[in-house]
């Protein structure tokens, strides 16, 4: 995993993160870079020497699902609470802040979930300008029920003694519930108390430095001579990721957007549109009859995925080709990609790459350029503003790799296309007159082979039924169903059984994920 950033950004103050497998450790990160404050998260195995290279400021030690008292659990080298950094041991963390100084970790006799009420006995240092009691969230079979005599209690509960410790001289805390969730009413003031009073931390990370670094970077890393390659699809990573570099290469970028007919209503125009405005380089290349051809009659998912990709490298490569040679390759990678890549053995280590080009020919053998590795979704929408993306871009959901194909289940057909476009338009513009555009991750239409029976005017039909998918998510890792005023669920269902033609019934997908995925296919 590529740790770190370059150029000038390296001499950002920073707070790394070791993850020992949280669904909460993205979260972390985020949450210090809100205060402006640059982190990263490295592997629990990470060395002393490695860590001390990143010259942090501070070290957060995740949550995790185990229990450090088992054999198999994830564990630091102990020698990092010798480095001089301070150190802030969230839930599982403060268990092996515990146990590395000799205190005892066993199960809890009362398991804390959700939120409870925590009475702060010191307001100095983590929490400063903390009332007490405060709302805070936990999730914790396990507790210290032996703390180490070089520690105190800062703050407890009433089933958890020792909620919040720290070391008596050196800068370590342990706290047993999870600053990083919103539901702990004054988890960011831990957390800013913890990166700028206790770690000494100046706010300078900004998506505006970023920038300016990001395009000394590129112009470095790429000699005057060589050429760069993009792959665009039009959503805001692709293009924000191609604007940078395009500030960097004078014009030695190509971008190939690749019309496959299973884009989203207007997207095509829009994204020509767009490029337009900004002086891009582009080759635009209508594949559509190619990509449905190759569809016709294939309704397993997978098919469909693998066909989709493999006609996607076959357009690129002739384009590549024709307009080459190109050196390098540029790809809209983002920071929760590096780091599910590198949490090998996991499930979450097979991660969707639909940004990035795979399957290239061997003649193909490209430099990888991406701007974008080290940055979140949302950083990456403000920094697609400061670059004067539209908001319809900046702003806009995330679409999957295969496209409508994604949101068809059984065979692409030209009519399921339509309806799926249609209907996706229509979901999408009723959530932005409702102003519920921007609270959702994404916001779509799904259309299968089932039709039921439906009266129109006096006459029974027959037609497809439509189901309605809004979710809420932070990185799409995991999302929840969004619980939509009814009005607002009225109007879409009453416009599309309307305006789509050959629409009889609308459902409202209620399912989160896990168990199911986001997209159906």
């Amino acid at each position: 995993m590529a740790a770190g950033l370059e150029g000038g950004l390296q001499q950002a103050d920073r707070i790394v993160i070791l993850d020992f497998g949280s669904q909460y450790a993205h979260l972390i990160a985020r949450r210090i870079r809100e205060l402006n404050v640059y982190s990263e998260l490295v592997p629990p195995n990470a060395s002393p020497a490695k860590l001390k290279s990143l010259k942090p400021k501070g070290l957060i030690l995740s949550g995790s699902p185990a229990s450090v008292y088992k054999p198999d659990a994830p564990t630091c080298n102990p020698e990092i609470f010798k480095l001089g950094i301070p150190v802030l041991g969230i839930c599982y963390g403060l268990h092996l802040v515990a146990q590395a100084f000799g205190g005892k970790v066993e199960p809890a006799e009362k398991r804390e979930y959700g939120k409870i009420e925590l009475y702060v006995d010191d307001h100095s240092d983590l929490f400063e300008n903390v009332e007490s009691p405060t709302i805070c969230w936990m999730s914790h079979g396990d507790l210290v029920s032996n703390l180490p005599e070089e520690f105190e209690v800062l703050a407890h509960t009433a089933n958890t003694p020792t909620a919040a410790v720290r070391h008596r001289k050196l800068k370590i805390y342990g706290v047993q519930f999870h600053p990083e969730v919103a539901h702990t009413l004054r988890g960011l003031v831990i957390l800013r108390n913890f990166a700028y009073k206790i770690c000494g931390c100046k706010p300078t990370w900004t998506m505006k430095s970023f920038v300016e670094e990001a395009v000394k970077s590129i112009g470095r890393k790429v000699p005057p001579d060589e050429r760069v390659l993009c792959a665009l699809s039009g959503g805001v990573d692709s293009t924000t990721a191609a604007l940078l570099a395009s500030k960097a290469l004078n014009g030695r970028l190509l971008c190939v957007f690749v019309n496959n007919g299973l884009l989203r209503k207007g997207e095509p125009e829009k994204v020509l549109e767009t490029v337009k405005s900004f002086n891009l380089n582009l080759v635009y290349v209508d594949a559509s009859d190619r990509f449905l051809s190759r569809l016709k009659g294939v309704a397993d998912p997978e098919e469909k995925r693998r066909i989709i990709g493999e006609e996607f490298v076959k357009v690129f490569s002739e384009v590549a080709e024709q307009h080459g040679p190109f050196q390098w390759l540029l790809q809209g990678t983002l920071y929760p990609d590096v780091i599910e890549s590198a949490r090998t053995g996991s499930p979450a280590s097979r991660i969707k790459t639909h940004h990035n080009v795979a399957g290239l020919p061997e003649w193909m053998k490209f430099k990888l350029l991406e701007p974008l590795r080290y940055l979140y979704k949302d950083e990456v929408r403000k920094v697609a503003r400061l670059l004067g993306l539209p908001e319809e871009i900046a702003g806009r959901h995330p679409f999957p790799g295969p496209g409508l194909a994604a949101r068809v289940i059984g065979e692409v057909t030209a009519e399921k296309l339509r309806i799926c476009r249609e209907a996706s338009y229509i979901v999408e513009e009723e959530l932005k007159k409702a102003g519920l555009y921007g609270e959702v991750w994404q916001a779509f239409a799904v259309v299968g082979d089932d039709k039921a029976v439906g009266v129109l005017g006096d006459e029974r039909s027959h037609g497809y039924m439509v189901t309605v998918r809004v979710v809420e998510s932070v990185d799409g890792m995991t999302a929840n169903w969004k619980k939509l005023p009814y009005e607002v669920l009225e109007r879409i269902s009453v416009r599309i059984t309307n305006e789509v033609k050959n629409v009889t019934w609308v459902n409202y997908a209620i399912s989160n994920k896990p168990p199911a995925t986001i997209e159906p296919c």
